[in-house]
């Protein structure tokens, strides 16, 4: 294996899916996001959204959850397998579908392209696009994610 099949461009990775229950959407509301229709189905009912629904930051928590417990195929390459550091940010985080209480979202991850860090030499910086698609396929969460990673 080499590190361009590890980090094969184009391949989107499926990193699992995850249901949102209510009383997860309204414990996760309560401490980080308490927007009434998060916290409350009443409440909820006579909003925008019209239903209780996930806080896009709880959908995000939740990627990067799946995303840290599926970073890829086993490494078989020679040498140390890649590590996984930091990200120096994202870009271009949208939630465009609200995700209500009972709906079940599949996560993925598309790898863009990776590059060499003149700056930091044994790094490398990876490009991401990640999603969150419900159960009839459209688009809940998207956001594009550099990540570094060690590779030497």
């Amino acid at each position: 294996m080499t590190l361009d099949d590890f980090l094969e461009v184009g391949v989107t990775v499926t990193l699992g899916s995850h249901r949102f229950d209510a009383e997860s959407i309204k414990a996760f509301a309560r401490k980080y996001d308490p927007q009434p229709f998060h916290i409350d189905e009443e409440l909820a009912k006579n909003s925008v959204f019209g239903s209780l629904c996930a806080s896009g930051w709880h959908t995000a928590a939740t990627w990067m959850k799946y995303n840290l417990t599926n970073r890829g195929p086993a490494w078989t390459g020679q040498g140390p397998a890649p590590e996984f550091g930091p990200s120096p940010g994202f870009k271009n985080l949208k939630w465009p579908k609200p995700v209500y209480a009972g709906e079940t979202v599949t996560f993925t991850r598309l790898v863009i392209d990776h590059r060499a860090l003149a700056s930091r030499p044994g790094w490398r910086l990876l490009n991401t696009l990640n999603g969150g698609y419900d159960s009839t396929g459209d688009t809940v969460l998207q956001f594009d994610s550099p990540v570094l990673i060690k590779v030497a």
